[in-house]
């Protein structure tokens, strides 16, 4: 029997009617809002292609039930900035040019954005560790160091 699940994404109040309250909250996300910045990357909660971020949170929307995110904040790559006015983080990312493929870059930038929402000036050790769980195979670690760090002096 559906059910009705109500949350805030993106500063918007959405109602999400699906058959299972358990399903990923990745896939409601993506297939039910059509909002493509969280990535399907493991399944498994190992690469944080689909981070978001949940109450001011990192949380991986893969690993994360819809049910769990009912009446909770969540905010998505898209709800950080837009292509016209980027957030710092997004804006930082473009001018170090810190993606290739870009498939990860969705982790990578809501995971600076909740570290530079604790930490306005984190060491380097500290954004390593902060982004360390986010896989990347493209080579631009030393790039998305940099991004946060402009992040950083920017916000």
């Amino acid at each position: 029997m559906p059910i009705s699940v109500s949350l805030d994404v993106n500063d918007r109040a959405v109602t999400i009617i699906v058959d299972d309250p358990g399903m990923p909250l990745l896939y409601a996300l993506r297939d039910n809002l059509e909002l493509k910045g969280p990535r399907f990357g493991c399944g498994l909660g190992q690469c944080g292609a689909c981070a978001v971020l949940l109450d001011g949170g990192p949380a991986l929307s893969c690993k994360t039930s819809l049910s769990a995110a009912a009446n909770r904040k969540v905010v998505t790559l898209e709800g950080l900035g837009s292509p016209e006015k980027p957030s710092p983080v997004q804006r930082a990312f473009i001018d170090e040019q810190a993606a290739q493929c870009g498939y990860c870059l969705n982790g990578m930038i809501i995971q600076a954005t909740a570290l530079l929402a604790k930490s306005k000036n984190p060491t380097v050790g500290e954004i390593r560790k902060a982004l360390a769980d986010n896989l990347c195979r493209c080579g631009t670690h030393l790039r998305v160091v940099r991004a946060v760090q402009r992040a950083a002096r920017n916000a």
